[in-house]
């Protein structure tokens, strides 16, 4: 039979302070974790919240861009009776857009009448009018004119600014 020996203690400090190295390691892989996962979350909530402001903003501009009720508001204001699954109607408000770009803030109001709105339907009946039109109004409400049809920047922009002058 064998006998068997009992383990020897160690009376080197090796392994104690590997140990103790192994557990600063592993505080420090957890904080650098820790701080890691913080920056993510912080860089998260940038990303959402600019997202979220976006849409936000989007939505306002568009709700306030469709209020019929600022005609005849101070400001001279052009509108387009608009269907949104009209490709012309599409290209208006894209030329319309642009010849607007050559005139201050403030100084014209653009509104959408969208026909398929209950608003806007109601609106574009009382002045006897389809889609891909553009109602001219002066800054107290009183229609000045109608261009019905496709128009070109160029064309827009005069007629915007004999509205002004008007």
């Amino acid at each position: 039979m064998k006998k068997h020996r009992k383990p020897k203690k160690q009376t080197s400090n090796k392994p104690q302070i590997q140990n103790a190295k192994t557990r600063h390691d592993d505080v420090s892989a957890g904080r650098r974790n820790f701080l890691r996962l913080t920056r993510n979350i912080v860089i998260g909530a940038g990303v959402v919240g600019g997202v979220g402001y976006a849409l936000a903003s989007n939505v306002i501009n568009t709700l306030n861009e469709h209020d019929l009720t600022r005609v005849g508001n101070g400001t001279p204001t052009i509108v387009q009776v608009h269907d949104p699954n009209c490709s012309l109607c599409l290209a208006l408000q894209k030329e319309t857009r642009s010849a607007l770009k050559q005139f201050q803030d403030g100084r014209l109001d653009y509104v959408i009448a969208n026909i398929k709105s209950a608003s806007g339907r109601a609106f574009a009946n009382r002045y006897g009018v389809q889609h891909v039109t553009l109602l001219l109004f002066d800054a107290d409400g009183e229609l000045k004119n109608i261009l019905q049809g496709q128009r070109g920047s160029h064309q827009l922009r005069a007629e915007f600014s004999r509205l002004l002058a008007g």
